[in-house]
Protein backbone atom coordinates (compact mmCIF):
# COMPACT_ATOMS: atom_id res chain seq x y z
CA UNK A 1 0.00 0.00 0.00
CA UNK A 2 3.08 2.55 0.69
CA UNK A 3 4.46 2.20 -2.69
CA UNK A 4 4.07 4.42 -5.63
CA UNK A 5 2.67 1.49 -7.98
CA UNK A 6 1.68 -1.23 -5.87
CA UNK A 7 -1.85 -0.25 -4.95
CA UNK A 8 -2.61 0.00 -8.58
CA UNK A 9 -1.42 -3.29 -9.62
CA UNK A 10 -2.40 -5.08 -6.71
CA UNK A 11 -5.94 -3.75 -7.73
CA UNK A 12 -5.78 -4.51 -10.84
CA UNK A 13 -5.23 -7.97 -9.90
CA UNK A 14 -8.23 -7.85 -7.42
CA UNK A 15 -10.40 -6.95 -10.47
CA UNK A 16 -9.47 -9.89 -12.82
CA UNK A 17 -10.72 -11.91 -8.99
CA UNK A 18 -13.70 -9.69 -9.11
CA UNK A 19 -12.85 -8.78 -5.02
CA UNK A 20 -11.89 -5.20 -5.30
CA UNK A 21 -14.61 -3.63 -3.64
CA UNK A 22 -12.18 -4.84 -0.78
CA UNK A 23 -8.96 -2.55 -1.79
CA UNK A 24 -11.67 0.11 -2.97
CA UNK A 25 -13.75 0.44 0.77
CA UNK A 26 -9.99 0.37 2.47
CA UNK A 27 -8.93 3.59 0.06
CA UNK A 28 -12.22 5.32 0.87
CA UNK A 29 -11.92 4.68 4.29
CA UNK A 30 -8.61 6.49 4.41
CA UNK A 31 -10.16 9.39 2.23
CA UNK A 32 -12.87 9.49 4.79
CA UNK A 33 -10.97 9.94 7.77
CA UNK A 34 -9.24 13.49 6.39
CA UNK A 35 -12.90 14.84 5.71
CA UNK A 36 -13.15 17.93 8.13
CA UNK A 37 -16.64 18.53 7.64
CA UNK A 38 -19.17 17.96 9.77
CA UNK A 39 -21.46 17.85 7.11
CA UNK A 40 -18.97 16.20 4.56
CA UNK A 41 -18.45 13.68 7.00
CA UNK A 42 -22.07 12.39 7.34
CA UNK A 43 -22.88 12.74 3.79
CA UNK A 44 -19.82 10.32 2.74
CA UNK A 45 -20.54 8.35 5.87
CA UNK A 46 -23.57 7.34 4.12
CA UNK A 47 -22.41 6.83 0.25
CA UNK A 48 -19.78 4.52 2.38
CA UNK A 49 -22.77 2.31 4.49
CA UNK A 50 -24.64 2.09 1.25
CA UNK A 51 -22.14 1.07 -0.91
CA UNK A 52 -19.88 -1.16 1.00
CA UNK A 53 -21.34 -2.06 5.00
CA UNK A 54 -25.47 -2.30 4.20
CA UNK A 55 -26.88 -5.62 3.53
CA UNK A 56 -27.45 -6.30 -0.81
CA UNK A 57 -25.12 -3.18 -1.68
CA UNK A 58 -23.57 -2.74 -4.58
CA UNK A 59 -20.08 -3.31 -3.88
CA UNK A 60 -20.80 -5.53 -0.11
CA UNK A 61 -17.56 -6.00 1.72
CA UNK A 62 -17.25 -9.02 3.82
CA UNK A 63 -17.59 -8.12 7.45
CA UNK A 64 -19.19 -9.59 10.48
CA UNK A 65 -22.81 -8.76 11.77
CA UNK A 66 -22.07 -7.10 14.99
CA UNK A 67 -19.64 -4.43 13.15
CA UNK A 68 -22.45 -3.98 10.36
CA UNK A 69 -25.13 -3.55 13.07
CA UNK A 70 -22.54 -0.65 14.73
CA UNK A 71 -21.94 0.95 11.48
CA UNK A 72 -25.80 1.13 10.99
CA UNK A 73 -26.15 2.52 14.65
CA UNK A 74 -23.35 5.35 14.26
CA UNK A 75 -23.96 6.51 10.55
CA UNK A 76 -26.17 9.37 11.22
CA UNK A 77 -23.65 10.44 13.62
CA UNK A 78 -20.34 9.38 12.37
CA UNK A 79 -16.73 10.23 13.41
CA UNK A 80 -13.28 10.18 11.70
CA UNK A 81 -12.95 6.63 12.77
CA UNK A 82 -16.59 5.09 12.38
CA UNK A 83 -15.16 2.95 9.57
CA UNK A 84 -12.03 2.06 11.54
CA UNK A 85 -13.16 -1.79 12.50
CA UNK A 86 -14.55 -2.42 9.30
CA UNK A 87 -11.85 -0.83 7.27
CA UNK A 88 -9.66 -3.61 9.76
CA UNK A 89 -11.50 -6.40 8.85
CA UNK A 90 -11.24 -5.92 5.13
CA UNK A 91 -7.48 -5.49 5.49
CA UNK A 92 -7.04 -8.52 7.55
CA UNK A 93 -8.98 -10.62 4.67
CA UNK A 94 -6.91 -9.07 1.73
CA UNK A 95 -3.97 -9.93 3.70
CA UNK A 96 -4.87 -13.36 5.05
CA UNK A 97 -6.30 -14.04 1.32
CA UNK A 98 -6.22 -12.13 -1.98
CA UNK A 99 -2.75 -10.98 -0.84
CA UNK A 100 -0.77 -14.39 -0.86
CA UNK A 101 -2.57 -14.92 -4.25
CA UNK A 102 -1.21 -11.80 -5.81
CA UNK A 103 2.24 -12.58 -4.84
CA UNK A 104 1.89 -15.98 -6.80
CA UNK A 105 0.10 -14.88 -9.69
CA UNK A 106 1.50 -14.43 -13.17
CA UNK A 107 0.71 -10.92 -12.97
CA UNK A 108 3.08 -9.78 -9.87
CA UNK A 109 5.63 -12.37 -10.67
CA UNK A 110 6.29 -10.89 -14.61
CA UNK A 111 6.23 -8.00 -12.90
CA UNK A 112 8.78 -8.93 -10.77
CA UNK A 113 11.13 -10.49 -13.28
CA UNK A 114 11.02 -7.16 -15.62
CA UNK A 115 12.02 -5.06 -12.61
CA UNK A 116 15.18 -7.47 -11.43
CA UNK A 117 15.82 -7.37 -15.35
CA UNK A 118 15.62 -3.11 -15.24
CA UNK A 119 17.81 -3.50 -12.41
CA UNK A 120 20.12 -6.01 -13.51
CA UNK A 121 20.30 -3.49 -16.95
CA UNK A 122 20.90 -0.42 -14.63
CA UNK A 123 23.30 -1.97 -12.64
CA UNK A 124 25.98 -2.78 -15.76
Amino acid sequence: MSSKYGPAVYTAYLKTEFSNENIEFWFACENYKNIKSRWKRIVAAKKLYKTYIKSNSPREINIDSPTREALKKEIHRPTPNSFDEAQLIVLRHMERDSYPRFLTSSLYQNIQSKLQQENVINTQ
